[in-house]
């Protein structure tokens, strides 16, 4: 079987050793590198034959311990996809937004701790929103504005991300367990298609503490990514999946390429590439992207 095995760095001289350690896990699954190819400063493509590649991959992730190199270990066919669908908060976007809404409120602390307890998947993310939103009751609607201008950052390589697949023909969907007065703007702002995320109720100005039905969760961004690639006619193959929470596994599993960024445990250990030290460009790196194709606005 002809496999990429794509390997990418923030630091270039990093490159050396992981290809090196690369080739000794392909050897020691009775398997040969094929061939090299440069794809940047800071990323590299192996083409591999090899028989066993869940072996291999677990061989990979063994002997690049201690390395600041990311991985991805895939078909080499059909590596290339024609949909995208992102989960916003801590992954395209670098922080969350309700933690932040939460700091205008006063309350952060009590916000940002059952967040973090939902995305590692040790609460109901439904019934979690909803406690969460309940502390934001009587916030001003005009902070939302104010949190957005001066909270919300695009993570590094997120718009050359989704530019530059959409400028090679793939559907990009901004999907958030969020709120869409932040995916619109981000969206926007990032060049997504589409967008979908949870409503706030809102009235005389203020937030009421209660967020619109049905809520979307996790099964909700299985269901977009699927009524997605179903509307462009793709099969599962055709799709990359990428999140960092635990309401982001359901998506992340169903995806061709379902890959975890800067991720909860139980999202890093099940997706099928992790983002942990590069930025999101090494999704473009992984699909076979060289950065000279690169859309940069």
């Amino acid at each position: 079987m002809l496999l990429a095995l794509t390997l990418v760095s923030p630091d270039p001289q990093a490159l050396a050793p992981a290809q090196a350690r690369a080739a000794q896990a392909v050897a020691g699954v009775s398997g040969a590198v094929k061939r090299t190819r440069a794809l940047g400063p800071a990323a590299m493509d192996l083409e591999v034959e090899a028989d066993a590649p869940d072996v291999l991959r677990r061989s990979v992730d063994v002997r690049l311990a201690g390395l600041p190199v990311d991985f991805c270990l895939q078909p080499l066919e059909g590596r290339r996809k024609r949909l995208l669908v992102a989960d916003m908060d801590s992954t395209i976007i670098g922080c969350e937004c309700i933690d932040e809404l939460a700091d205008f409120a006063g309350v952060k602390p009590q916000v940002a701790e059952i967040t973090e307890r939902a995305m590692r998947g040790e609460l109901d993310f439904e019934a979690a929103l909803r406690e969460r939103v309940a502390m934001l009751k009587g916030l001003p609607v005009e902070v939302l504005e104010r949190c957005y201008a001066e909270r919300v950052r695009l993570n590094p390589g997120a718009e050359i991300l989704v530019k530059t697949m959409a400028a090679n023909g793939a559907r990009c969907v901004l999907v958030s367990g969020g709120f869409e007065f932040f995916t619109t703007r981000v969206a926007e702002a990032a060049g997504f298609h589409a967008q979908q995320a949870n409503r706030l109720v809102e009235a005389d100005g203020k937030l009421t503490g209660k967020v619109a039905e049905p809520i979307l969760g996790r099964e909700a961004k299985l269901a977009a990514l699927k009524t997605e690639a179903a509307t462009l006619g793709l099969d599962a193959a055709q799709t990359l999946g990428i999140g960092d929470g635990a309401n982001d596994l359901a998506m992340i599993g169903w995806a061709g390429l379902g890959v975890a960024y800067r991720a909860k445990p139980v999202v890093a250990a099940q997706a099928d590439a992790r983002v942990g030290h590069a930025d999101l460009t090494a999704l473009l790196y992984f699909q076979g992207y060289e950065a000279t194709a690169f859309v940069e606005s």
